[in-house]
């Protein structure tokens, strides 16, 4: 759009909202302000401001307000000029291609929008909202509390239930932004309304204007930042931090999705030292995804002996399996097909999609959900559900799409090593430091919250380590349960005297030679401990055992084939 009869002026003062005075050609003009929002801040004495004067001559004030310098920004300040600008856009097809009818100012139910577009097999309504509120290079809506936005939106997510494509077109006066936020400061209402009309499908979208002294176009779009604003300005130096300072470890020499895909599910619950071993064993092994399917399973889990959580790596059998039969051997290059795979979750799935295909999904743990919280100063409790899948949702919203995987491994390594636990992040280290909110109101020590898990089962065991001159017992696990298909040294529930195992060993068929008490030993599951006695028992012959499930293996080929959980780590640490 073009304004004819445009002049240069000096802002001199404004009596009331909607009159300013303005020196213009050596004369003080009286000038009509259309848009009230921004004037105390923009319209500073001697300011550079252009005017256009009106063909009216019935009006008592003969200018109106067009343009205001910010420094080297220029602002279209013409509360009228957003429909304009966004009529001739929608006409010249930039929403849709060929629409065959734009019509301003259409009545839907109770609001009356902006336009309603349609084409061949659309019929689409859009609301239009002017911005001139900026910040260093940030831009928001509203400027002030407003009901009528609200209920634009809200209606809006009603038409798109009926059946209408609906969008909220933020049409920004001016150029060189970095996003869009809606104003929660301002109006809070608005921006969860906003949130909710996107969530329900109604699509929001931002564009620039190119502004000169005496025009205003629309230009290109511009991010839209409906969550924490506070989570998208960390893409830039959080991403420049992790290509600087990340640790060299062996997953990140190729991150093909395989290798990334078993480094991720043995990182679970087990620290990075620890499993670089694993790591490298596992996929000595079973090099590729075919391998991995067609594995014995005594040699899966006598691979994975040590890591606990044995069901972790049976799905990813069943995973592997599914890959070859599905995907003809290919890690799918797809978020919702990995996330199909067997015992693969949202973290998984965002890291194998992030790290391997450049694909801006979220990957959050337990280091992301840390960082996130105390970014944002969150005090929701992260073991629920619902704040995790609120802080992935924000998250993807702001994941930069040419650094997916620089961005997700730099939240989870500044997790590890500088906003670590405990209390003791090591903020002068962090990239994030001028951003996060727990720093500067001195939180870091009480976030993330984090509730206390339901106590623990206690369950008492008797564990026996029996053994001639030659072999061990050992036993196989139940096929379901607590660390099903495993090898086990045999073991009783409660807590036996040295003459109750001494009896026990009889009932079995063994005739004991010595019994040795070992020391007390305690184990950890997720919702189970075991609190174990032990007794060594040497016996004429193994042999003789009526037992029926009792294995007799000699402690080398027990190191070598045979998978016993770190459950009885206490008790076979000296033998096998």
């Amino acid at each position: 759009m073009k304004y004819p009869n445009i002049y240069p002026g000096s802002f001199i003062d404004r009596p009331n909202r909607f009159i300013a005075y303005v020196e213009c050609a050596g004369r003080t003009e009286t000038v009509h302000v259309k848009n009230t929002g921004r004037c105390a801040e923009l319209l500073q004495p001697e300011v550079p401001v252009y005017i256009q004067k009106s063909d009216n001559p019935e009006r008592k004030t003969g200018w109106d307000l067009i343009a205001v310098e910010k420094g080297d920004r220029l602002i279209n300040m013409d509360s009228q000029a957003p429909n304009k600008v966004a009529q001739e856009w929608l006409c010249a097809g930039g929403l849709v291609p060929d629409p065959v009818l734009v019509k301003p100012e259409y009545t839907y139910e109770n609001s009356r929008f902006d336009f309603y577009v349609e084409t061949k097999n659309q019929k689409i309504l859009v609301e239009v909202k002017g911005v001139t509120l900026e910040e260093d290079g940030v831009v928001r809506f509203p400027d002030a509390p407003s009901e009528r936005a609200v209920k634009h939106v809200q209606e809006l997510k009603k038409a798109r239930k009926a059946g209408y494509e609906a969008y909220v077109l933020f049409v920004i006066q001016m150029k060189g932004v970095r996003y869009f936020t809606p104003n929660r400061q301002t109006h809070p209402e608005f921006a969860e309304a906003l949130q909710e009309a996107a969530d329900a499908g109604v699509k929001i979208l931002a564009r620039d204007c190119v502004v000169t002294t005496d025009s205003m176009t629309l230009a290109d779009e511009v991010p839209v930042v409906l969550g924490q604003p506070e989570l998208h300005e960390m893409a830039e130096p959080l991403t420049g931090w992790y290509r600087k300072y990340h640790r060299d470890l062996p997953w990140r020499h190729h991150p093909d999705p395989y290798r990334i895909w078993i480094s991720e599910i043995m990182l679970q619950q087990t620290r990075v030292e620890a499993v670089k071993g694993y790591y490298d064993r596992f996929l000595q092994a079973l090099p590729t995804v075919k391998d991995l399917a067609e594995a014995p399973e005594d040699k899966l889990l006598k691979l994975w002996e040590g890591l606990g959580y044995y069901n972790r790596v049976r799905n990813m059998q069943k995973a592997a399996i599914q890959i070859m039969e599905e995907y003809g051997g290919e890690f799918p290059a797809d978020y919702e097909k990995i996330l199909e795979l067997k015992g693969i979750g949202s973290y998984t799935a965002g890291a194998i999609s992030s790290f391997a295909f450049g694909i801006p999904k979220p990957a959050v743990d337990g280091n992301v959900l840390r960082v996130v919280t105390r970014v944002l100063a969150d005090d929701a409790d992260i073991m629920k559900q619902s704040t995790k899948k609120r802080l992935e949702k924000a998250l993807e919203e702001v994941i930069p799409a040419d650094a997916a995987s620089d961005f997700n491994q730099g939240l989870i390594e500044l997790g590890a090593i500088v906003c670590v636990p405990n209390g003791e992040p090591k903020c002068e280290e962090c990239p994030l430091k001028n951003i996060c909110r727990a720093e500067k109101e001195g939180l870091t020590d009480k976030l993330p919250v984090k509730k206390k898990a339901k106590a623990r089962r206690i369950e008492k065991k008797t564990v026996f380590l029996f053994e001639d001159l030659q072999e061990i017992a050992i036993r196989k696990r139940p096929a379901k349960g607590l660390l099903a298909g495993l090898y086990e040294l045999p073991n009783v529930e409660g807590h036996l005297t040295r003459k109750e195992a001494e009896n026990y060993c009889r009932s079995i068929g063994l005739m004991p030679v010595r019994i040795k008490k070992l020391p007390d030993a305690k184990h950890i599951f997720s919702h189970v401990e075991w609190q174990m006695k032990g007794y060594q028992i040497q016996v004429d012959e193994l042999e003789k055992t009526n037992e029926k499930g009792f294995l007799f293996i000699h402690p080398g080929e027990i190191r070598e084939k045979y998978s016993i959980p770190s459950a009885f780590a206490a008790y076979t640490k000296d033998i096998i």
